[in-house]
């Protein structure tokens, strides 16, 4: 999902110039007004081929809904989505003047759009209609018994024709939308989703806290593969810098933040000065942090480091004749139990390099499982080939690091033989995760979910991996969750093209199922506020009373149920309309 919505961001990002000149507006007839009329339904039963067929009667089906009052026309097709079937619902709506429709076909998931098209083609309002779920619910659950699944689709119909009878039409509303992105963190993610919401055409705020872009892609010094990382990040940066709808503030941090997906005000301060800029997208990028051990004589041992310090030394060419590299260290444990992913992989390239710079030195790798994730298990075989010793040990019992005779003694189990090793190192360096920045802020801030671990948490792992929960707001790169260099980089335009997919619309249209309030009855005590997962709810300070952000709210209901006095009810699902259903079954 992540890298073929970073595929869309790289051709949107050719195609940018093309935007809109192929398309055009469809157009319908006006809605026919039916709130005067009596209730004239039609109910069109599906054979779905045999999925259907083959197991309810529908012929029984069809001739049950034509006794159920209020229902002028039942009918049957082969299949109701077909194109033939399409027209013939179409022309029924005007031939006998049906101001409801009633589809018994599949599931209401796939196909409902489907025939709300079809009313909007034929003149009526989209939610005038309702599906009958005689597939997944009767045909497909009761394959063995056709009686009984006959029976229960005959139960499904008179239940939709009850509610059916009580709908009334419901209309979405419009926000404009500001054409403008803001990415907070100036890292190597946010930096390319910054390029490339650039390079599609919009304007981009770019805030960063410190004094320069980069992150902690500036402490990347030795490449892996062929290509330089330093002039990688200077290309890159120097990109940044130079576009013109890219404004960058460095040294700069966000204050505050409101507003809705389209339609956001946020404020920056930059020392004592506050700037507000308006946008309609926010991806969120802020990096991560290398932790601090607090074990192996790190901090009290000079020749203990990081890999990272022992990057810097690699690129500077001081070369120490042996090594010893622990890894895990501060991860998958009780305090961080993810694996940070790089650390494998950064070892493997360091001790890589060391090999290149001085074949004859000595390195030693301390593992529980080496993970260079994908197709860099290339360069683990080629560091074991090179003459890296690479040694399991045992969590439970870590190696042991104590100042030896000209520098350091690590001492381990080594399952392998059963034996304790002795290793006497110039060098001892620590393989550390990642763990978050102190996101609690922004958190509060643009109101985004974190995960147990501290990360920013997307809303789903496969689906929406790139999107928060609320619409509008987008994550990229280690504030998610730790990742390589390349993986940061495809997320970061998959990022990007999510928020084009919001900026490049003219406005934004609501849901019409959505909640709304009953003033007159509404207590403004705030459960409504605190039940709903989309910011969709808020308190109207003039009147006292609950009130729908209608852009956001998502129709979930969450709100409906927790209101203890009944101010807030659903659109589309009034108690009317589920007392009948229920009803035209009991």
């Amino acid at each position: 999902m992540i890298e073929a919505s970073a595929a869309a961001a790289c051709a949107s990002e050719i195609l940018k110039s093309a935007r809109h000149t192929l398309t055009r507006k469809k157009e319908y007839p006006p809605e026919k007004p039916v709130m005067d009329e009596e209730p004239r339904v039609g109910v069109f039963v599906c054979h779905c081929g045999r999925n259907i067929a083959s197991v309810v009667r529908v012929p029984e089906v069809v001739e049950h809904a034509r006794m159920i009052p209020g229902v002028v026309l039942a009918d049957e097709f082969l299949y109701a989505c077909a194109q033939n079937s399409i027209e013939k619902i179409k022309e029924a709506v005007k031939d006998h003047n049906l101001n409801r429709v009633v589809v018994a076909s599949c599931t209401p998931r796939t196909h409902e759009p489907l025939f709300k098209e079809v009313l909007r083609e034929a003149g009526l309002n989209p939610y005038l209609f309702d599906l009958a779920n005689i597939r997944e619910h009767s045909s497909w659950v009761h394959q063995d018994f056709p009686d009984e699944a006959t029976g229960k689709a005959k139960d499904l119909v008179s239940m939709a024709v009850a509610r059916a009878r009580l709908l009334e039409p419901l209309f979405t509303s419009f926000s404009e939308i500001d054409h403008i992105a803001l990415v907070v963190g100036g890292g190597l993610a946010g930096m390319t989703a910054a390029l490339s919401l650039a390079e599609q055409g919009f304007s981009v705020h770019l805030v960063e806290r410190e004094q320069e872009l980069g992150g902690n892609y500036r402490q990347v010094l030795i490449p892996l593969e062929s290509e330089n990382p330093a002039l990688f990040l200077e290309n890159l940066v120097s990109q940044v810098l130079r576009h013109p709808d890219i404004t960058v503030h460095t040294e700069t941090e966000v204050a505050e933040s409101a507003g809705y997906k389209g339609n956001y005000r946020t404020t920056l301060k930059k020392g004592d000065s506050l700037t507000q800029v308006r946008h309609g997208a926010l991806i969120i990028a802020t990096g991560a942090r290398e932790m601090t051990p607090k074990e192996y004589l790190y901090g009290e041992h000079d020749h203990v480091i990081t890999q990272t310090e022992f990057e810097e030394r690699l690129a500077r060419e001081d070369v120490p004749a042996s090594v010893v590299m622990i890894q895990c260290v501060g991860s998958r444990d009780q305090e961080h139990p993810y694996c940070s992913r790089i650390c494998c992989t950064q070892a493997v390239k360091n001790a890589l390099h060391l090999k290149q710079l001085k074949p004859e030195a000595k390195v030693y790798v301390f593992y529980r499982d080496m993970r260079t994730y994908g197709f860099r298990e290339k360069f683990y075989k080629k560091a074991r080939e090179a003459g890296v010793l690479f040694i399991r040990y045992d969590p439970d019992r870590k190696p042991r690091v104590c100042p030896g005779a000209s520098g350091l003694r690590v001492q381990a189990l080594d399952p392998t033989i059963g034996r304790q090793v002795v290793i006497e190192a110039d060098l001892v360096v620590l393989s550390v995760g990642i763990e978050p920045n102190d996101n609690e802020y922004l958190s509060k801030v643009f109101k985004l979910p974190l995960t147990a671990d501290g990360f920013f948490s997307e809303a789903h792992l496969k689906l929406r991996p790139v999107d928060f929960a609320v619409d509008g707001t987008y994550l990229a790169g280690l504030a998610h969750w730790p990742k390589l260099a390349p993986e940061a980089v495809a997320q970061a335009k998959a990022a990007a093209m999510r928020a084009v997919t919001l900026l490049s619309r003219d406005r934004i249209e609501s849901e019409a199922i959505i909640a709304a309030v009953r003033e007159r009855i509404c207590s403004g005590c705030g459960l409504c506020v605190a039940s709903c997962p989309y910011q969709a709810r808020c308190i109207d300070e003039e009147k006292n009373v609950a009130a729908v952000r209608e852009i956001l709210c998502q129709g979930c209901g969450a709100c409906v149920v927790a209101c203890p006095n009944g101010a807030t009810i659903q659109r589309g699902f009034d108690k009317t309309q589920i007392m009948a259903v229920l009803d035209a079954v009991v």
